[in-house]
């Protein structure tokens, strides 16, 4: 199945669906808090955000013509020089454990070397635990405190990756 999934650059028709994504997955994890994407304006506008910020990249993974989960890097305010943010990584429900999580962090990760990026930084919840073991298995690091300006005060998990 992995093989039939097309991961492109965000369209402004992908936005209502990446939003419920990432709105689902929080739910079902209990992640639905305040100072999380959960209630970030943007969540709802990522092409607006995506394509008018410098540097930065949303994928779409699609599967059959619908929207099954994204991820992007963000040249989040407040970083150290070189360094973009891991963001909005999510998938539905029905795609996770294919290995399409690992495929978004890869293309991540090389759309940040493509920008000039040394390191990629991420923040997190342990209600995401399957996602922290795989951030583990690329090698992101834990921090004992947050880097930047994401707003996401809710995130109390920091990781860090040299690239």
């Amino acid at each position: 199945m992995l093989h039939e999934i097309i991961i492109r650059a965000i369209e402004v028709k992908d936005n209502a669906a990446i939003a419920k994504i990432i709105r689902d997955a929080l739910e079902e994890f209990k992640a639905n808090k305040p100072g999380t994407v959960y209630f970030d304006k943007t969540t709802d506008n990522l092409f607006e955000l995506f394509t008018s910020t410098h540097k930065s990249k949303y994928f779409i993974a699609v599967l059959n013509e619908k929207v099954i989960g994204g991820a992007g890097i963000f040249p989040t305010e407040g970083l150290p020089n070189e360094t973009c943010e891991l963001v909005k990584m999510y998938l539905a429900k029905e795609v996770r454990g294919l290995g399409l999580g690992r495929k978004m962090i890869e293309i991540c990760l090389q759309s940040a070397k493509q920008n000039g990026y040394r390191k990629i930084y991420l923040e997190s919840m342990p209600e995401l635990k399957n996602a922290l073991a795989v951030y583990e298995k690329f090698g992101f690091e834990y921090l004992s405190n947050p880097l930047g300006n994401s707003g996401h005060c809710g995130c109390d998990l920091w990781m860090l990756k040299e690239l």
